[in-house]
């Protein structure tokens, strides 16, 4: 029998998100003004939509495709994945990395001082190339990174304890969640699931991890890596989730209805949790 999560509310749709078309939705971040944003993978742009309302979406960087994660920058703008990382502040750009060899850049995160973590993919997924063993780079000023993490055949969800003692990663091709511990670059084996995919992932206050699953739902694994529960989406895909609101207990998960097909629109939904989430900091580099 599939324990259900009971730490979560149910997940409800937000009105104002399926008022534009929509494809496969990606990196939910929460925003100011009580909204949240969210990417389109195959469709193109980033888009604010407040939690409560029904308000259209607002576009805040529109037509660049690929964006598998993005996080606010604390000069302004956001910084956000596709071919490259880059920093986008209104019309300003700024290349942040850029690396040969790979094809884009999938999630990313920060640590305590707000540098980033981005993981590289060496090959095309929606091209149905074969996953290429890759990394986690950390970007300390642009152009400037080293390995983080490696090993990984598909990185996917990322995020880091805020003591930046752990980094956790999904790695997608594996069907499992690793777990780089005191800064090594080697990672072990944190979590794996039995059904579903490992995609976009946020950290709780307890130590808990949650993992999208793609057709799986949603699933808790606690600090020690022991499956918690699942709390079924009603959607085809769920690609990510996050903490958000202002006492963290806001889940905010993004989906599609069909990942290759960007007529296929995707939402947002809103759940409440019992524990908070662990807030991700906004980036400086």
């Amino acid at each position: 029998m599939t324990r259900s999560l009971s730490t979560l509310s149910t997940p409800r749709p937000l009105p104002s998100v399926t008022a534009r078309p929509h494809g496969l939705l990606e990196a939910p971040r929460p925003a100011a003004d009580d909204s949240v944003l969210y990417s389109d993978v195959l469709v193109g742009g980033v888009y604010r939509v407040p939690v409560a309302g029904d308000r259209e979406p607002e576009t805040v960087l529109p037509k660049r495709r690929g964006i598998g994660g993005l996080v606010p920058h604390r000069d302004g703008g956001l910084v956000v994945t596709g071919r490259t990382v880059v920093h986008v502040d209104g019309e300003r750009q700024r290349e942040l990395l850029s690396l040969d060899g790979v094809a884009g850049f999938n999630d990313l995160t920060t640590d305590s001082a707000g540098r980033v973590l981005a993981g590289a993919l060496r090959f095309q997924p929606f091209l149905g190339e074969d996953p290429v063993p890759t990394e986690v780079w950390r970007i300390s000023a642009p152009g400037v990174a080293e390995v983080a993490a490696e090993g990984i055949d598909w990185p996917n969800g990322i995020a880091m304890t805020p003591d930046d003692g752990a980094l956790y990663v999904s790695d997608t091709a594996n069907g499992v969640i690793r777990v780089f511990v005191g800064g090594r670059t080697q990672g072990d084996v944190f979590a794996s699931v039995a059904s579903g995919t490992v995609d976009g992932l946020a950290l709780d206050e307890d130590g808990g991890v949650w993992v999208a699953l793609g057709d799986g739902g949603i699933a808790r694994f606690d600090a020690d890596g022991n499956l918690d529960g699942f709390a079924a989406v009603p959607s085809a895909f769920v690609s990510s989730l996050c903490f958000g609101g202002p006492d963290r207990r806001d889940v905010f998960i993004t989906t599609a209805d069909n990942p290759a097909d960007p007529t296929k629109g995707g939402t947002v939904f809103h759940a409440r949790a019992e524990v908070a989430g662990v807030e991700v900091n906004a980036a400086t580099v």
